[in-house]
């Protein structure tokens, strides 16, 4: 399947979701009474301000030493009719110190940019009792599951975003399933001038991508564990002033989790497969495309204490397919994802990520009060496959003789909350061992280890 250009049907959809939500609102098995007061206006918002630093460059053809200072203001604001609600969200990010050859790129840099504009209505009782169905139109934020392919991570400065509709439906006992068609959004400014001088330029619809699919989770089987799945499908396709590497993928997993408690054991794992065709740039001269056969697996398990802090202490394993010999394009594409919650800071930092990795480790977390918290985290990295690119560094020995070991990473995080519900500060830092491969692969920079450490402080309205 294709993407859809027109632009004509990107409208006439957004225009069919809301008309199949005034339809079924008047199918409605019980209305919901008109409020009194009328609709009630909520708004809320937060501004973070970030500094941050990374010495010992990892990535080939980029400064060795950055220093990055941003600023992150999101305001939300909603109209209720009571199952009706009308939300938008504006987002201004901004960076300053930056130099022309770092890292920072239109992801870290995005002003005045409307984020979300959608409407959204919400029908009870229609399987079941105290269920719901919430429909919802416009352009809009997800999270799915871990947020390994789909997410909203608060950590990076702006938030990936998509134009159209998506069908929430939820159960009493909390089981969901969530249908959506969207076409993603391209954050700009894209050029090194304009993302310095943080020029404000509105984000642009790609509609020569759509991306749609499903995703369920049965929240409780059985001794707190609960169970999901998912089937997502990405098209690209070129357009006039915008080349892509016409990604055809179909992507579906499950994830099973068991969260964690004082006193008892915890698991999760997830695992994907990846299918399709793909270019293997998005060059106008290459044509060739190749069949995808790739995937990936999590697993982790932990234990809480059931002491004063709460100290939990968990295993975990990253394996993401990368591409090798074998006839096809075997590296996996993690879509929308993010990856701060499992490989550790990105932004100036995250050399790790669900591309070409074998990756297991240990991590501590614990709790000595309800406003502090800490995190310390191990991982040892090798490739899975030794002439692609590891993970997200753009390192490449496409002879192999560089071997698969890439180092060893550690990362801690403190947070402290100043004024509850109000005013967050936290610090963080992560050192990157380099092995053999980021060390003797032609095209890796000789900058010894890589040291990174930034400092947040986050006040909410």
């Amino acid at each position: 399947m294709r993407g859809f250009p027109n632009k004509g049907y990107v409208v006439r959809s957004i225009g069919l979701a809301l008309l199949l939500a005034s339809s079924a609102a008047q199918a409605q098995t019980k209305p919901a009474a008109p409020s009194p007061s009328g609709p009630k206006l909520s708004i809320e918002g937060s501004v973070r301000a970030r500094a941050e630093g990374i010495d010992g460059q990892f990535r080939p053809k980029v400064d060795d030493s950055i220093a990055f200072v941003s600023l992150r203001t999101l305001v939300a604001a909603k109209l209720d009719w009571g199952d009706l609600t009308i939300g938008g969200e504006l987002l201004d990010a901004r960076g300053y110190g930056e130099g022309h050859n770092s890292s920072v790129k239109a992801s870290d840099i995005n002003t005045l940019e409307p984020l979300q504009v959608y409407a959204s209505y919400k029908l009870h009782n229609v399987l079941g009792k105290k269920d719901s169905l919430a429909m919802t139109a416009g352009r809009f934020t997800m999270t799915f599951g871990a947020q390994r392919l789909v997410a909203r991570a608060d950590f990076g400065n702006t938030f990936p975003s998509y134009l159209g509709g998506r069908v929430e439906y939820r159960t009493k006992a909390k089981d969901e399933l969530v249908l959506f068609w969207t076409h993603p959004v391209t954050a700009l400014a894209t050029s090194m001038d304009d993302i310095i001088g943080n020029r404000v330029q509105l984000d642009h619809v790609d509609t020569g991508t759509v991306f749609f699919g499903a995703d369920g989770n049965l929240a409780d089987i059985g001794h707190k564990v609960s169970v999901g799945g998912y089937v997502y499908r990405l098209a690209e396709q070129d357009r006039p002033g915008y080349q892509t590497r016409d990604r055809r993928l179909v992507t579906f997993g499950l994830r099973l989790r068991r969260a964690p408690a004082k006193g008892k054991l915890d698991v999760e794992g997830e695992a994907a497969l990846q299918r399709g065709r793909t270019r293997l740039t998005n060059a106008v001269t290459d044509r060739t495309e190749y069949s995808v056969h790739a995937g990936f697996v999590h697993i982790e398990g932990g234990y809480t204490i059931a002491r004063k802090w709460t100290p939990r202490i968990s295993a975990f394993f990253d394996y993401a397919s990368g591409d090798g010999a074998n006839p096809g394009y075997g590296r996996f594409d993690s879509l929308y994802g993010a990856r701060r919650a499992d490989y550790g800071p990105a932004s100036l930092f995250g050399p790790v990520g669900l591309a070409n990795l074998v990756s297991p480790g240990i991590r501590i977390e614990a709790k000595p009060s309800k406003r502090f918290d800490a995190m310390v985290a191990l991982r040892g990295l090798w490739l899975a496959e030794r002439t692609d690119t590891f993970a997200f560094t753009n390192v490449r020995d496409k002879s192999g003789a560089s071997g698969r070991h890439a180092g060893t990473e550690v990362e801690m995080r403190l947070r402290r909350s100043l004024i509850p519900d109000r005013l967050r500060a936290e610090i963080g830092a992560a050192y990157l061992a380099k092995g053999r491969f980021l060390t003797q692969a032609p095209n890796a920079p000789h900058t010894g280890d890589a040291r990174y450490g930034y400092a947040d402080l986050v006040f909410k309205f």
